[in-house]
């Protein structure tokens, strides 16, 4: 499974980095997590707004720090 973070490094960009890996690692499910912050590269993904998380390709969340409970979700469906 590949997770990708896209924002500048912004406050909720990064809480919203650490809150996945935190959830990755109690959760055991096998991921890679990436950092974005290339505007052009965060563009390219079609997203308007940060943080923007990229779970295998799929745009899941725009704009906010997404839930523990919605993340799990995500791992959960691959």
């Amino acid at each position: 499974m590949e997770i990708k973070v896209l924002g500048p490094g912004c406050m909720k960009c990064n809480k919203t980095e650490k809150i996945i890996k935190k959830t990755i690692e109690e959760t055991g499910i096998e991921a890679t997590l990436e950092k974005v912050t290339d505007m052009l590269e965060i563009a390219a993904f079609g997203v308007m707004g940060t943080p923007a998380v990229i779970v295998n390709g799929k745009i899941k969340s725009v704009g906010k720090i997404p839930k523990k409970e919605e993340i799990i979700s995500w791992l959960e469906k691959g």
